[in-house]
């Protein structure tokens, strides 16, 4: 890719040549493809684009219905209905069809904790029928706390098997769940219950981490105690004994988890739902502190996340063909996120159980006890599709490639990376020491507002490049426009757009309509000049991105982290791509800094990689590493080492931190409730480059 300046503003200047054709399937040990080529993905993209009606009727048509839709869309912009007048039901999707076709004896959820005895660590795997049972015993008693249809149950749980039982229970009866998670503090818990006004919390006593206990009943107990006495007062917690751990009880509000359950009938009927019932609410943190509560529902979210599901990861529940590694037949999926998380909730749950292949739970933490901890799951669980995120793929890097070279790793058919932009170096990382140079990578671009994959491979069928996401998924217009709305010419950055509905999109955001419509729905004037068929709105998602002329996506990171160099507007993954590709550094985040004459510079904040010093040598060598990767005008003006970078709990990198100390702020008075650590911010503020 050379570079580029559009339109738009803002400037490409990755240069990457790199390209991969999709593997022959035996390759990896796939049965099949279920896309085999880039001209089948193409017609049915067409296919999708011209006739959605027929195409997603077609598609909702693999799950079950109570009774059939009317209409498949309905849109009033920016207001969209899914399969109008269908009823369905999440759970009975995820469950109770497989076991009616005679699949309840196949394994639904393989779990692992993470503390390791001396017989190994402990390992559940739990079929549709147990599933079922355990599920139907939790709606009922849910049921008996007093919760009905539409009231929003929220959910403060580890990763645990009961997590995701949880989540299906509230499915089950049509009470919309609000997941959690774990790592968070209670004020987060406070603004969330506040928000949904649940009465009922379901937590656990507490949860494993790196070795010690979280207590998760803590922080609910302070939660609660802080909303007592207010028209959100929490009636009842509902606790799993998970650790054993010490916690405070009350007994008229806390009840365990065996006790309320083992009283209940191992069968509850599934609510027939309306297809646009609310599934869930999940809240995402917003730039003014208080989170949006993102609106999903019944329906469309369910084709949309067993669909992508289906063709980003290639799942087929019925593989026969024993593996090329002489493993027993079958797929197992597993997906390294939280189900405190969108990627949780469709790609370890719904989207997973669907499909019928078994969903890998995992409790703990990547390198505990060693730092092999992935590998080594990978080859006794004999994963097949393995789903992290960058941040985690930078961690691995840092921790050295005879982690994975312990491990008989050929299991595996593909893996995909989710969260964030991959740099190139990363990507090429992960394809040669994980998927030894064979596995597709499939890189996802999606959102908690999209609530499936909107762009990535399809790993049979697409030509991979590293750090690109590569092409649009079936059903969805992505585009690349300027400020108006006015799509780019390929070659080119700009906005990253989606032109039309798709099933599984938000419907809003609880409780102000006002708000949902200013950030997603009113940053592009389209009545004019828009391609005929789309509609107006266009959905923004809030990140730049560019556009090769293979017509692949580049995504470029959020439009607020742009940087404005000398006139020139610059998207911070691609810098951040050039400091990784020197061999010094593990991970690095860029950010735009005050500069006297620029009027904007460059502040990059790196982690090195193990035995490697940080010098003020390196700092000249990393400066001139960028100049000769992607030119001067991107060289940073500041080079901060530390151990490592201020992130979520979920891995993504803080960068409205990072500008707060690149601007040298001393007293930073933004909301951290989701830092992981802020001694690490204290470690930087140290380091002035």
């Amino acid at each position: 890719m050379t570079t580029q300046q559009s339109s738009s503003g803002i400037q490409s200047v990755l240069q990457e040549q790199r390209r991969f054709e999709p593997p022959v399937a035996a390759e990896v040990g796939a049965p099949k493809w279920l896309v085999g080529s880039l001209d089948e993905y193409r017609a049915m993209h067409k296919r999708s684009l011209e006739d959605p009606e027929g195409f997603w009727g077609e598609m909702a048509s693999e799950l079950h219905w109570f009774k059939k839709w009317s209409r498949v869309l309905e849109w009033n912009a920016p207001d969209a209905r899914w399969f109008v007048g269908g009823k369905t039901n999440t759970c009975y999707n995820c469950i109770d069809r497989h076991i009616e076709s005679g699949h309840g004896n196949d394994t639904a959820i393989i779990w692992e904790g993470e503390p390791v005895g001396a017989d190994g660590p402990e390992i559940r795997r739990i079929s549709y029928a147990e599933l079922k049972r355990e599920v139907s015993r939790l709606a009922n008693a849910l049921k008996s706390l007093g919760v009905k249809k539409g009231d929003i149950v929220t959910i403060y749980m580890g990763m645990v098997p009961e997590l995701a039982m949880a989540c299906l229970a509230c499915a089950r009866i049509g009470a919309p769940h609000s997941v959690i998670f774990g790592g968070f503090s209670a004020q987060a818990i406070i603004d969330r219950v506040h928000d949904a006004k649940s009465k009922v919390i379901i937590t656990g006593d507490g949860a494993w981490r790196r070795g010690k206990v979280v207590s998760l009943k803590d922080n609910v107990d302070a939660a609660c105690d802080h909303l007592a006495g207010t028209p959100e007062e929490v009636q009842n917690v509902l606790v799993l004994k998970r650790c054993g751990n010490k916690i405070n009880w009350k007994p008229q509000r806390d009840l365990w988890w065996h006790d309320v359950c083992g009283q209940q009938k191992d069968d509850c009927p599934c609510e027939q739902l309306d297809a646009e019932d609310m599934l869930f609410l999940l809240y995402t943190s917003g730039s003014t502190g208080k989170p949006k509560g993102i609106i999903h529902t019944t329906g469309g979210y369910s084709v949309f996340s067993y669909l992508t599901a289906k063709y980003a990861f290639n799942l087929i529940p019925d593989q026969k063909e024993p593996r090329r590694n002489g493993a027993q037949s079958g797929q197992v999926f597993w997906c390294t996120a939280d189900v405190g998380w969108v990627t949780g909730h469709s790609y370890i749950i719904y989207g997973i159980l669907t499909n019928r292949v078994p969903s890998f739970m995992f409790e703990g933490a990547p390198d505990f006890p060693a730092a092999d901890r992935f590998w080594d799951i990978i080859e006794r669980h004999k994963i097949t599709q393995f789903y992290t995120a960058p941040t985690a793929i930078r961690a691995f890097m840092k921790w050295g490639d005879e982690q994975p070279a312990k491990h008989d790793l050929t299991s595996l058919q593909l893996i995909g990376s989710v969260g964030e932009p991959i740099n190139p170096e990363a990507w090429m990382w992960y394809r040669r020491h994980i998927g030894r140079d064979v596995c597709p990578v499939v890189d996802t671009w999606w959102q908690t507002e999209t609530g499936g994959q909107m762009i990535m491979p399809m790993p049979g069928a697409t030509p991979t490049k590293p750090g690109s996401c590569t092409l649009p998924f079936f059903g969805v217009d992505a585009a690349i426009v300027d400020e108006r709305g006015d799509e780019m010419p390929l070659g080119s950055g700009g906005l990253l757009a989606i032109r039309r509905p798709w099933p599984a999109m938000l419907r809003g955001v609880r409780g102000d309509r006002q708000r949902y419509i200013d950030t997603y729905w009113s940053k592009f004037e389209v009545e004019k000049n828009r391609p005929a068929g789309c509609p107006s709105p266009y959905y923004f998602c809030g990140d730049g991105a560019f556009r090769d002329t293979d017509g692949y996506f580049w995504i470029l990171g959020r439009v607020d982290d742009v940087i404005n160099v000398s006139g020139h507007r610059l998207g911070t993954m691609e810098v951040e791509s050039a400091l990784v590709s020197h061999p010094a550094v593990v991970e690095a985040a860029v950010v735009g800094m005050p500069h006297e004459i620029k009027g904007t510079g460059i502040a990059a904040f790196v982690t090195l990689a193990n035995n490697v010093e940080p010098t003020d040598t390196l700092r000249k060598e990393l400066r001139e590493h960028v100049a000769n990767e992607i030119g001067a005008i991107a060289k940073p003006d500041q080079i901060r080492f530390a151990a490592a970078l201020p992130k979520t709990r979920s891995g993504k990198i803080m960068r409205r931190l990072l500008r707060s100390i690149a601007a040298g702020e001393t007293n930073i008075k933004q909301d951290t409730t989701t830092l992981e650590d802020y001694a690490v911010v204290s470690s930087l503020q140290k380091d002035e480059g």
